[in-house]
């Protein structure tokens, strides 16, 4: 019992010391992310990369420094290119995002940080189950903030990407077997438009459909215009009649129309002074 008052006077003294430690490790980790966003700034993306890293290392729980992180394997990554260490990058982006997702699930940054990382791992080797794990981020966004365009866009973009990708892929089945070939600007036979439709009609109604409420929350949203466009030409080759096809062109031609006077006006438009 007498040795009782020097423990707990021992116990204080450790106490005291860890809070310094930690005090000093989290001022250390905000100089770090603090370098590494000079050295990103700067174009430096491998040292900056190694500043976040240290940076969450001093202070795991230092949110900035594993978006910062996150962001700039993303930016390593090149699309399409096979080399072990590009992949890699892809994959570490993905993952720094997902660690911030199970502390903060609403972290919008992340979320479209992994849903981004993920088109473009899934683009070029194309991969369609990578591009179907971008959208459920963008729904993700929806539903936290369903009043923002720009996941709405991403949805569409993705499932004109995908119908675009198997109606080619049906057209070279198709014309394996064909006594007269099609080409890629021809409609496609009554039966295999069918077919088309069958596999792919929900995912071009889904993106039609997506794209069309971008433009309703962004009235001049050109880009989602020139990808709406686009899926009618995939929705005409699912027509099995000359006046359908026609009319879903019309309806691409239309939005060609639209789109260049946006881009005509934004271009003529004065330049803000400051």
């Amino acid at each position: 019992m007498q040795r009782k008052p020097q423990t707990l006077f021992l116990f204080a003294v450790v106490v005291v010391s860890l809070v310094a430690v930690s005090g000093c490790d989290k001022l250390r980790a905000r100089d770090k992310l603090n370098k590494g966003v000079q050295a990103y700034k700067g174009g430096q993306t491998d040292q900056a990369i190694e500043d976040f890293k240290q940076a969450t290392q001093f202070d795991p729980d230092l949110l900035n420094a594993r978006l910062y992180l996150a962001t700039a394997y993303s930016a390593q990554y090149i699309p399409g290119a096979p080399s072990p260490e590009n992949i890699r990058n892809g994959e570490q982006a993905k993952a720094e995002f997902m660690t911030i997702l199970q502390s903060h699930p609403d972290n919008l940054s992340a979320i479209d940080g992994i849903g981004s990382i993920l088109y473009n791992m899934g683009g070029t080797p194309f991969d369609a189950a990578k591009m179907e794990e971008s959208k459920t981020y963008h729904q993700k966004h929806i539903a936290l903030k369903p009043d923002d365009p720009e996941p709405y866009y991403w949805i569409g973009v993705i499932d004109w990407t995908l119908a675009f990708r198997g109606n080619h892929e049906m057209r070279e089945e198709y014309n394996k077997t064909a006594k007269k070939p099609i080409k890629d600007t021809d409609p496609m036979p009554p039966a295999l438009a069918t077919a088309f439709q069958q596999k792919y009609g929900a995912t071009v109604d889904e993106g039609i459909t997506s794209l069309k409420t971008a433009m309703d929350k962004r009235s001049d949203y050109d880009d989602a215009m020139a990808y709406l466009n686009l899926l009618y030409r995939q929705k005409a080759d699912m027509e099995t009649t000359a006046d359908a096809r026609d009319a879903d062109i019309k309806d691409a031609d239309d939005l060609v129309d639209k789109v260049k006077a946006i881009k005509q006006r934004k271009m003529s438009a004065p330049s803000p002074t400051s």
